[in-house]
């Protein structure tokens, strides 16, 4: 064989490793990564992804019941990449066992379908997990961030109006702050534009701005925090919509007023508020 089939041999040989490698690394799909809590299995890619900020996913509990738990859905569906080695439904089961309970979660339940659940309780959030795997070589990952729906539609100030009248107090849950924050999130403006409408339409109405929190955390963080939303309230409402600070005095009481038991995250959201009262 001459020298220039050699050279073409060798680079057509060279042109199938790469080709190999190539796929052997496809990427995820775009904008799709692992959840916070695991990293994935190797040799496995996102085929696709999804997350919903709030939706629900049914599970299992230690009982085999099954439960729908609601929050911010993650779905991931992970693929074998051609030549990679493919894991036994086992070696997938007990990955995330263990990954799970080296962070202080468990084990919930499992089946022969080729379902595992799992759960994670960590700063005061709980997350659910539950892997799919139908097939081991294309199988799916749920993630469920429990928490409870923001409340996009909130009380006019009519409704408002109402309330303080006939019972001297009013919760808004329209008030958002991340988790141990005092910062307002942009989505509270609707529920601060409604208090304005409430005091523009009555001149001679003075209020306290009262916050409440869950009982996650100590009692002393509780109270401070709660008095800094409040605060927060306050100070939205005298610098971006012009109520006289004379009309509004804040406070907090922390955890010390609840409406729902603490024990789920439907109560301690029920919890979280900032509520209105009469001077």
């Amino acid at each position: 064989m001459n020298r220039v089939p050699r050279l073409l041999l060798g680079l057509a040989c060279l042109a199938l490793v790469l080709a190999g490698a190539a796929r052997a690394q496809e990427p995820d799909a775009e904008g799709c990564k692992d959840p916070a809590l695991f990293n994935r299995m190797p040799g496995y890619r996102i085929q696709r992804c999804e997350q919903k900020e709030f939706d629900a996913h049914a599970f299992k509990d230690a009982k085999g019941k099954e439960v729908s738990v609601e929050g911010r859905v993650f779905e991931i569906r992970y693929t074998l990449q051609e030549g990679a080695k493919e894991a036994s439904r086992l070696q997938l089961f007990r990955n995330y066992q263990n990954a799970v309970t080296k962070i202080g979660g468990t084990l919930l339940s499992s089946d022969d379908d080729g379902n595992e659940y799992l759960k994670v309780v960590k700063d005061g959030t709980e997350t659910w997990v539950h892997v799919s795997t139908y097939i081991t070589s294309e199988w799916m990952l749920y993630v469920v961030e429990k928490q409870a729906m923001n409340q996009d539609i909130v009380a006019d100030a009519a409704a408002l109006a109402g309330d303080l009248k006939s019972s001297g107090h009013v919760a808004l849950y329209g008030i958002y702050f991340d988790t141990g924050s005092a910062v307002l999130k942009p989505e509270s403006e609707a529920a601060l534009g409604e208090i304005t409408r409430l005091l523009q339409g009555d001149a001679a109405l003075k209020l306290h701005v009262v916050g409440h929190t869950d009982n996650v955390g100590t009692l002393e963080s509780n109270l401070k925090l709660s008095q800094a939303r409040a605060e927060a309230v306050v100070q939205a409402l005298v610098t971006k919509h012009g109520i006289a600070a004379a009309r509004l005095k804040s406070g907090g009481v922390g955890s010390l007023c609840p409406v729902a038991a603490n024990d789920a995250e439907e109560g301690r959201a029920k919890n979280r508020r900032v509520e209105l009262v009469k001077q």
